[in-house]
Formats: structure tokens, sequence, C-alpha cells
């Protein structure tokens, strides 16, 4: 004769929420921020830090509760090891004549691609990264590929086992 499942204990137990990672950031790596990105961490720790007595206040059931918590204070956890680690690069006033982490980039495809495709974005820390807002973090490879480069440089892109050579247009700070 099996267990009642009336003194089953397993089904009650609590599963291990997943708290969802953060952009990655390479091992030994430093974590270059721009001031806009350091805003938007410390904005993000604000909002992490109210829902986090929302959620020690609230009403709801205490299983519930914990997990919520437990994903709260992971998320907060993880960012607070991003802020201790933001090393803030002061991207105005950058000499405009290379290419380093702060700087809007504005490149044309001049061989293999499509000749005259502009692209423009800025290099940023991984936190900030962004497709949409034309952000990208300063480990990723056309970041990496531009770094160093001077404004009239030809760099070449290696993009999804293609070659492409790129001029370089224009670099400038926010």
């Amino acid at each position: 004769m099996g267990m009642s499942r009336a003194f089953a204990k397993e089904d009650d137990a609590v599963e291990a929420p997943i708290i969802p990672a953060r952009a990655a950031l390479p091992p030994g790596v430093t974590n270059y921020v721009t001031p806009q990105g350091l805003a938007q961490l410390r904005l993000e720790a604000a909002e992490l830090e109210a829902e986090r007595t929302k959620i020690e206040t609230s009403q709801s059931d205490a299983l519930e509760r914990t997990r919520k918590l437990t994903i709260i204070k992971g998320k907060i956890h993880q960012l607070n090891e991003r802020l201790a680690t933001a090393k803030l690069v002061e991207t105005e006033g950058q000499p405009t004549d290379q290419v380093r982490f702060g700087a809007t980039v504005t490149l044309k495809t001049v061989e293999g691609g499509k000749p005259g495709f502009i692209r423009k974005f800025t290099i940023v820390g991984v936190d900030e990264a962004s497709i949409t807002e034309g952000k990208i973090a300063f480990v990723a490879p056309i970041a990496k590929a531009v770094q160093g480069a001077k404004k009239d440089d030809i760099v070449t892109l290696h993009l999804a086992g293609k070659e492409e050579k790129v001029l370089v247009e224009a670099i400038t700070y926010a």
C-alpha cells in the first residue's frame, strides 16, 4: 500500500525561482559605464528597492511573497555587484580623433555588404546596450573592431562569416 497523497509533501516543495541573468560581462573585463549608463543602473536600483518594500508589505500568500522576495533580492544582489564594479568613463569632451568607449561612430560600407550602407551606433556598457536605441556593448565584435580607429580609417568587420570593409566617417561623443 503506497503512502496516501494527503501526506506527500513533495508537491509543496518551493521550486528555486529563476533569477534572470544580467547582460554578459566576460570574466576579467572591466565594467565600463557611461554617465547615462550609471544613472540608469542607479535608477534601476531605486526601482528594485521600492518593489522589494511593496512585496514585503503586501498581503499576498506567504509562499508567493517569499518566492517574489527571493527573485527581487537576487536581482538587487546582481545589480549591486554591477554598481560596485562600475568604472565611469566621462564621454563629454573626449578627443574625437579616435573611437573609444562612449563614442558614437558612423561607418560607411565601402567593400562587401551593401556599398554606401551607413551604420551609426554608440559604444556603451553591457547593461545599457540596446539594439533599438543604437547602443552596442563595448565587448561586442563590431564595437571591438572599430575601437582605436581614427576618422577616415578603413576597418574590416567580420559579420556572419563575411568580410566587410567600412570607412569611419564620423566620431562624436555625447
